[in-house]
């Protein structure tokens, strides 16, 4: 059996005291779900623009899976979680630009979009990874 081990960088927000950035179990590396939180400051960013903060989600996510030996080519599926329809194509638009520059196998995540009410008030997505190492 292999132990778990807790993927940390400064180079995304820090997390709350009661869960890891990121956790790696053998090939599996599970990211936590991120906001649109800069990594200096700690602060949200991007207040009202769902499209710049997906980038920024995305960019969080991305420094986790570096620190765990990953890229985005070793995803096997995100999890977008928006506050409403509305967002769904701006977001999208973030999501596919970045998404699809990270993916040189050709072979993009699964993906789920789930419309719900997230954590604090300046958040309009927040997105977790599942990825699995060769």
């Amino acid at each position: 059996m292999t132990d778990k081990t807790v993927i940390s960088t400064p180079d995304a927000p820090a997390p709350m005291p009661v869960f890891s950035q990121g956790v790696r179990k053998g090939n599996i590396l599970q990211v936590s779900g991120q906001g649109s939180v800069d990594p200096e400051s700690g602060q949200f960013v991007f207040e009202g623009d769902v499209k710049a903060q997906t980038t920024r989600v995305l960019q969080n996510i991305e420094a986790i899976l570096k620190a765990g030996g990953a890229t985005f080519d070793d995803v096997v599926m995100l999890r977008v979680y928006l506050t409403t329809r509305d967002h769904f194509v701006p977001m999208n638009d973030a999501y596919a630009e970045f998404v699809g520059t990270r993916t040189p196998s050709g072979v993009l995540p699964s993906r789920t979009t789930v419309f719900t009410g997230l954590p604090l008030e300046p958040m309009l997505v927040e997105i977790d990874a599942l990825a699995v190492l060769s």
